[in-house]
């Protein structure tokens, strides 16, 4: 079969993930584009989770070891909560965008919310003790 420049499959760009481009059509613009920025957020705030739990360890904080490592180490895990929220946030609501479906739900945020709480109360604990 002959792919001409008149055959849309041959000047339409394959991109990746293809489980989310290959359903339903192209959604405005603005929305693709705002659903990337949420995507680029998720990521930042991942990376100031991983930076908390790095300088948990890193600076001398009169913090007892036991509760400085855990709150370290519950930071760090909500950061790769957070990854995984970015991609598949945006997965999953770039394919609603394309199916004109309803927008996903929060997902992991509550998790972030819940392990954030808890590791900010753990260092505090250990800066009154």
């Amino acid at each position: 079969m002959d792919r001409g420049p008149s055959d849309p499959a041959a000047t339409t760009p394959r991109r990746f993930p293809h489980r989310v481009y290959r359903e339903g059509g192209e959604p405005d613009p603005r929305f693709s584009l705002a659903n990337e920025r949420t995507f680029l957020a998720w990521l930042r705030t991942a990376l100031a989770l991983f930076a908390a739990g790095v300088a948990l360890e890193a600076l001398e904080l009169p913090i007892p070891p036991v509760l400085r490592l855990v709150a370290a180490g519950i930071f760090i895990a909500i950061g790769l909560v957070a990854c995984l929220q970015a991609w598949l946030g945006w997965a999953n609501t770039e394919r609603a965008l394309r199916r004109s479906r309803p927008l996903p739900g929060f997902g992991a945020g509550a998790i972030v919310m819940a392990g954030l709480s808890v590791a900010i109360v753990l260092v505090v604990i250990g800066l009154a003790i």
